[in-house]
């Protein structure tokens, strides 16, 4: 397989960036979108050019740290798919492909594709934890949870913080993450001690971070590829109503 690509560069926040053409041969269906960007930069490496920085660690879809615009989309055509996990089979052979970082104030550019995402860690450092006893962890069983609770509460959690809702969003909204993290904890008995404040805490921090508010716009859940739900927004809304009211 033959391709185009318009790859996104920059050097970093502060200087202006532009789109950069490659062609690239030999790329195969069984490549993940990431297995080709290496073939490119061993391309450029044998070039003695500068390689394409991006980000990605697990490569299996779970640890959120992959993430680019493919073709105006984040993460790419299909749904509940991360980069990582995006094959070259979804492609034609002749295809032009236009790749950008996440789009957002709050992720600022720290090189080409790759975006400094702390403000994601800063968010969950606000409330985005519970409050547990040391020592040895206890029987699963003891803690009694309904299991429409349980369930509901695993789907928010598989949230995995790529950051795809806030590129997608007009407004860069951080909402679907915020509230997929304070809906898991929410519905939980070990989430309870910090439950009064958390919404409040995580929001607030949220609005420092620079990111926008929630116009309901879905395009947060159409490319989540983890299909998080905009349910857990208006979960976010009530808590943070809760909390404001004490």
């Amino acid at each position: 397989m033959k391709l185009t690509l318009k790859i996104w560069r920059q050097i970093n926040a502060k200087t202006p960036g532009f789109l950069e053409q490659h062609a690239l041969d030999g790329v195969t269906g069984d490549m993940s979108f990431l297995e080709m960007l290496d073939l490119l930069n061993n391309k450029l490496v044998k070039e003695n050019k500068e390689v394409i920085a991006f980000d990605h660690d697990c490569r299996e879809g779970i640890c959120g740290t992959c993430g680019v615009v493919i073709n105006g989309r984040p993460h790419g055509p299909l749904s509940g798919v991360t980069t990582c996990q995006l094959h070259m089979r979804t492609f034609n052979d002749g295809d032009t492909i236009i790749i950008e970082p996440w789009r957002a104030n709050s992720f600022p550019i720290i090189k080409d594709l790759s975006v400094d995402r702390t403000a994601f860690d800063r968010i969950i450092s606000s409330g985005g934890y519970v409050s547990v006893s040391t020592g040895q962890a206890t029987e699963a069983n003891s803690t009694p949870i309904p299991k429409e609770d349980a369930d509901s509460a695993f789907e928010s959690a598989t949230c995995i913080g790529c950051g795809a809702c806030v590129a997608s969003c007009k407004n860069s909204s951080a909402m679907l993450f915020v509230g997929a993290k304070v809906t898991h904890l929410s519905l939980l008995p070990q989430g309870q001690t910090e439950r009064p404040q958390r919404a409040f805490n995580m929001v607030t921090q949220m609005d420092e971070e620079g990111f926008g508010n929630c116009t309901n716009t879905g395009a947060c859940e159409v490319t989540c590829p983890k299909n998080i739900s905009i349910e857990n927004i208006v979960t976010l809304n009530k808590e943070y109503i809760k909390s404001t009211l004490g």
